[in-house]
């Protein structure tokens, strides 16, 4: 296997550094700042973006850095997963960068479900306008009231009545709920429970504004509301949407699951690399222009060894996820089950020590919204939650382990 960056590669990542440079990074702290001003507090209803990220979106459009994560030459850029991950990572250096080129998640993911699994309806009414930026989307299966770490624990119903379908139940940590351009959920429910465990559970598309849809709240994480997308508590009330909103089948819900996060975790792991470069990044510099104690803040506390290692550990998640990619690419998602649980354990958790590690050099600094490591720590640790908590992953790990040696 050859992780070199082919042509394409290259010059696809040779083109998103330049804008990020040119556009993302001289706009980024005014981004940051003026989000909160323009978002103080938990009211979502009144969230606003900030007015110069569809400026943005619109430059990375037509410079044809446009869902670049799609493996469609006609939709995206026709990029495999092993392609498209340095690019990624470059985008993981600005928390909101994914946006820009329409490559952020969820709506990354639903897509690739509503590219994947959608009929040409589904895909008309939703899958045209969300690859084109014009609305958003979110994801809805955690539930507060059950253990969620076992998606089939989940407590939603999805019940046929005449030609309709019937949601009921709750859903939380659902991102991009409180995005004002949020017009669509793809929401997983019980539909089957005379099926095996695996076959019990549909995907529905519901429009955000179905009757019987109520956003409880949305929830801060670490402190931050992080809008204006917002990790929200919404409520079925017998909500009512057409059969024909159903994904692929009744019961089919877990398969198209499966589908789903093998190449988002791939995105994701990749973009924590990026923030993990830019915090290594900023140790470095903070570690050789700042002096204590006579000497520069490199030489002291064991302070190059711990430089050594984040290079030693960001180096290994790269190239753990860089093959966990090729894999998914050479074998499919169904193949690379160990390889994509293992980047979800290892690579959050690398990122979590860098992370720290650059906090604790810049002191004070380090917390605060002079930089972005707070933003990056926050992210690191909810990372190791999203899409499942590590003792998932590592149970997924030893499972398949184990059949090798099972005779």
């Amino acid at each position: 296997m050859d992780f070199a960056h082919n042509p394409k590669t290259e010059q696809y990542l040779s083109r998103v550094k330049a804008f990020m440079d040119e556009h993302i990074y001289p706009n980024e702290d005014e981004i940051y700042a003026g989000t909160h001003k323009l978002n103080p507090d938990g009211n979502w209803q009144n969230w606003q973006v900030h007015p110069l990220i569809e400026p943005l979106k619109q430059k990375a459009r037509e410079a044809g850095l446009w869902n670049l994560f799609l493996p469609d030459a006609t939709s995206g850029q026709g990029l495999t997963c092993l392609e498209y991950a340095p690019l990624a990572e470059q985008m993981g250096r600005c928390t909101f960068a994914s946006e820009i080129f329409n490559c952020n998640a969820p709506d990354t993911g639903n897509m690739e479900v509503l590219y994947h699994f959608g009929n040409k309806t589904q895909q008309e009414q939703w899958l045209k306008p969300l690859l084109a930026g014009e609305i958003r989307s979110v994801f809805g299966m955690t539930e507060p009231d059950v253990a969620s770490s076992d998606a089939t624990n989940m407590q939603a119903t999805c019940t046929a009545d005449g030609d309709d379908l019937v949601l009921n139940g709750k859903k939380w940590w659902t991102t991009g709920l409180g995005h004002p351009n949020a017009k669509v959920a793809i929401f997983m429910a019980l539909s089957n429970p005379q099926n095996d465990k695996h076959s019990q559970h549909s995907m529905i598309i519901v429009p955000l504004d179905s009757p019987g849809i109520e956003i409880k709240r949305m929830l801060q994480a670490y402190g931050d509301y992080d809008a204006p997308f917002g990790h929200g508590e919404m409520h079925f009330n017998n909500v009512r949407v057409p059969k024909g909103n159903i994904l692929v089948g009744m019961g089919q819900g877990f398969a198209i699951a499966q589908g789903r996060l093998g190449p988002g975790r791939i995105h994701h792991c990749m973009r924590a690399i990026g923030m993990a470069e830019k915090a290594l990044e900023l140790a470095m510099q903070r570690s050789l222009s700042r002096t204590a104690f006579g000497q520069p803040l490199l030489k002291l506390g064991g302070n190059g060894e711990r430089i050594a290692d984040a290079r030693i550990a960001i180096d290994q998640a790269r190239l753990l996820t860089l093959h966990a990619a090729w894999k998914i690419d050479k074998a499919g998602v169904k193949h690379a089950m160990t390889e994509i649980s293992a980047i979800k354990v290892a690579v959050p958790n690398m990122l979590q020590n860098v992370v720290d590690m650059a906090v604790q050099i810049h002191g004070g600094a380090g917390m605060c919204n002079d930089f972005p490591l707070a933003r990056f720590a926050a992210g690191a640790r909810a990372l190791r939650l999203a899409d499942g908590p590590d003792e998932v992953h590592k149970g997924m790990v030893t499972r398949l382990e184990l059949r090798k040696y099972k005779g």
